[in-house]
């Protein structure tokens, strides 16, 4: 019997969230799972199920299970919850057609939705991912259905909606972004004209999907530090660390463990202190089942293995908290 501390003491004892996105099928069918995600991470986020489309079967309907599953879960291993994501251009609804609204009746639908996702988790959930993706890879805004009826103002409105009836820290949050680039000054300057205009953004979600090419640790720092001068708080949401399947590098354990641990590191030399990993094991990775991704990066991108053994960047990391 080992006397070796897990992840989450490690974390806790270092003042440190990390977590897991999780999946509730996952929670209610695999003993695994459940003693895994609870006895090693602190920190919790749904991974689909407070979607708009899984969330709501039918116009008139939504269906809270799978999100109070998680929630639940969270509450009872005493973590920190993540809620994600109220507004998205992705994973609508299947009934839901944009041709069917006004631009006002548009504005009305998103507030709705706002209210009712975010009220019903008022006390539970500890921050809330309310704009997702807004900025495309150029950072130009993205051409979304609700910037194409409401313009920027959506963002602004999500933001006070939200804030009307949580009491959870608000959060932007975005992919390939992580560094110091074309997109991540766009969302820098998105944000800062928010802020300006008393949008009520306490924070930034930096995604860290680190597919085949992984952004320099220090440029990571940089860009957390200079959003923190913004005054707002910066977590890593969705961490993972694949490689191109077709050249990975020829100790990928190794490269992955070191490229956890550089960004932990940077994180807490900057004054971030959450990271999320995008999944508990590798066999629940999404990149084995989202489009053909499967076939451009390799699937083993997550702290344990798909038997749920520690790997290399598991110690990494608990190294790096220790650090």
């Amino acid at each position: 019997m080992t006397d070796e501390p897990t992840l989450r003491e490690a974390a806790d004892d270092s003042d440190f969230r990390i977590g897991a996105a999780i999946d509730p099928d996952a929670l209610r069918s695999d003993p695994s799972y459940w003693r895994t995600a609870s006895n090693e991470f602190n920190a919790v986020t749904p991974e689909n199920a407070l979607k708009m489309g899984p969330l709501r079967p039918s116009r008139d309907t939504y269906d809270f299970g799978d999100a109070d599953a998680v929630v639940d879960f969270g509450d009872r291993n005493d973590m920190y919850v993540r809620g994600h994501v109220l507004v998205w251009h992705n994973q609508k609804p299947d009934w839901f057609q944009a041709w069917d609204y006004t631009d006002d009746q548009l504005r009305e639908f998103l507030r709705e939705h706002v209210h009712t996702v975010a009220g019903r988790y008022h006390g539970r959930i500890d921050a809330w991912d309310v704009v997702n993706e807004a900025v495309a890879d150029d950072g130009s805004m993205r051409d979304t259905v609700w910037y194409d009826a409401l313009g920027e103002d959506y963002l602004a409105d999500a933001f006070r909606w939200a804030d009307e009836v949580s009491d959870a820290d608000l959060y932007y949050n975005d992919y390939g972004a992580d560094a110091i680039n074309e997109k991540s000054d766009a969302i820098y300057d998105l944000l800062e004209r928010l802020l300006d205009r008393g949008a009520p953004i306490d924070g930034v979600g930096l995604q860290m999907h680190a597919l085949g090419d992984h952004p320099d640790p220090d440029s990571v720092a940089e860009n957390i530090r200079r959003f923190q001068d913004l005054g707002l708080d910066v977590q890593i949401t969705e961490m993972d660390v694949a490689f191109h399947a077709d050249d990975p590098p020829a100790n990928p354990d190794k490269v992955q463990a070191e490229f956890y641990r550089d960004v932990i590191a940077a994180c807490r030399d900057a004054g971030c202190d959450t990271v999320v990993t995008w999944g508990v094991h590798d066999a629940s990775t999404w990149l084995r089942t989202f489009r053909d991704f499967s076939d451009r990066f390799t699937g083993d991108p997550l702290l344990f293995d798909d038997r749920y053994d520690e790997k290399p960047a598991y110690d990494a990391v608990k190294g790096a908290l220790r650090d």
